[in-house]
């Protein structure tokens, strides 16, 4: 008879809340729940804060999200689920950021605190209350950490610096028509 310890309990506890508020953020970009705005809507959201094509950025940030935050909560392919969704959260605050960091102030704290954890899961497993564990850790190999948060990081390199790159020329275009007035 296998005895979990308070280690094992307290990452499912992790995994369940995190994963869990992760896949109701993505359900709510990808089908509308949970009064979301659905890809259409999202997609909308995306463009207008510089992530284009909005409806392409609406699916991608929703797959990482809500299959990030599903597999996170049933500790599956833990270091893909929580690379994934810290790309995504990663995303997220560089939106918020300008605002600061509090939430209540539009601030990126609440994203920052999903991707941490996120991330933080992919590092140190899901413990032995998983599928992982479950599996034989088939999908939770040691060096699937770094290969997963390097390639995240990389992809999330390149999305939130082309972002960035559009709402500088989107910026100075603004400029010059106020110029040309």
């Amino acid at each position: 008879m296998t005895c979990y310890d308070r280690r094992d309990v307290g990452l499912l506890l992790l995994r369940l809340g995190t994963g869990g508020v992760l896949a109701a953020h993505g359900a709510q970009k990808l089908f509308g729940w949970f009064g979301g705005h659905g890809l259409e809507g999202t997609g909308q959201f995306m463009e207008s804060i510089g992530y284009a094509p909005g409806k392409a950025s609406a699916t991608a940030a929703g797959l990482a999200e809500a299959g990030g935050g599903a597999l996170l909560a049933l500790g599956l392919a833990t270091p893909a689920a929580g690379a994934a969704a810290a790309g995504a959260m990663a995303g997220a605050a560089a939106v918020h950021a300008p605002n600061g960091f509090f939430a209540q102030e539009g601030g990126y704290e609440h994203a920052a605190s999903l991707g941490l954890t996120a991330a933080g899961l992919a590092v140190t497993g899901p413990g032995r209350l998983s599928l992982d564990h479950a599996f034989g850790h088939v999908f939770d190999r040691g060096w699937m950490v770094p290969v997963a948060l390097g390639v995240t990081a990389a992809a999330t390199a390149v999305v939130v610096g082309a972002r960035n790159r559009r709402l500088r020329q989107r910026k100075e275009g603004e400029q010059e028509a106020l110029f040309e007035e």
